[in-house]
């Protein structure tokens, strides 16, 4: 059943290819694991198809797009339909608090924010991106309109880390290069692959590009493919194991 749409991207439409596109990669998801500490029962918010939910502790997870909590694998626990906002839960109600690329989704950041220090006895863990690092990605040059929408759509990583705990570290998480979550830059050394629609469809980010602007990028992009500039001026990146982007892990301890 097809719900109404919560945040800033229509999932209940679009969603479809999460729990294909956007599997969790297992050296992100060590860093998150390695976050929660020992943290036994934890909460995961805006938690999609369940990627990086850790198997070895008692999870619950709140995600309020219908079309999302059915991409479930059938492995993870069912989700509660809730949104960040006003999470059902008493003060403290968790050892740990975690939310993956989600917080620029939500239609109240400050207040969603608040929400997961409020029900955390011990650290909050967001994993996001920084808008102000987007440029470092060469997607930039095809399509400068996703740059600059993505751009708007992120908090500001010091906004995040001082609504989540007094204590607060920020990681840049390097990207690999065979990275098997599906998000724009982990394609930084495999171009070809943006080229799919399939592959962009699982991006909330193109949603905000129009058409006309998507084709030229694509076309753009295929065109330097075929002609070798792309290689010329970025080919390297092919044998670059990481790739240092906009990724960030934020954790504060209360």
């Amino acid at each position: 059943m097809i719900g109404t749409p919560v945040g800033d991207f229509d999932y209940e439409t679009k969603g479809q290819g999460y729990a294909s596109q956007r599997r969790p990669d297992p050296r992100i998801a060590a860093l998150i694991h390695t976050a929660l500490g020992d943290a036994r029962t934890v909460l995961n918010v805006g938690a999609g198809a369940g990627s990086y939910e850790p198997t070895d502790r008692y999870v619950v997870a709140l995600e309020p797009s219908a079309r999302m909590r059915g991409q479930r694998p059938a492995t993870a626990v069912p989700a509660l339909n809730a949104a960040a906002e006003s999470i059902p839960f008493d003060d403290n109600a968790f050892d740990a608090v975690m939310a993956t690329v989600t917080v620029h989704q939500w239609a109240d950041t400050a207040r969603g924010l608040a929400e997961l220090r409020r029900v955390a006895r011990g650290p909050v863990v967001v994993l996001t991106f920084d808008g102000a690092a987007l440029d470092r990605f060469w997607l930039a040059e095809y399509a400068p309109e996703l740059i600059a929408v993505e751009r708007r759509r992120y908090p500001v990583i010091s906004t995040i880390a001082e609504a989540i705990g007094t204590e607060v570290s920020v990681i840049e998480v390097p990207i690999p290069v065979d990275c098997v979550d599906g998000f724009t830059e982990a394609y930084y050394a495999r171009p070809e692959r943006l080229l799919d629609p399939a592959v962009r469809a699982a991006q909330s980010a193109w949603g905000f590009v129009d058409e006309a602007a998507t084709a030229r990028a694509v076309e753009r992009l295929r065109g330097d493919l075929d002609s070798g500039v792309w290689e010329a001026r970025h080919g390297h990146l092919r044998a670059q194991p990481t790739f240092n982007g906009s990724l960030r892990l934020i954790v504060g301890q209360p």
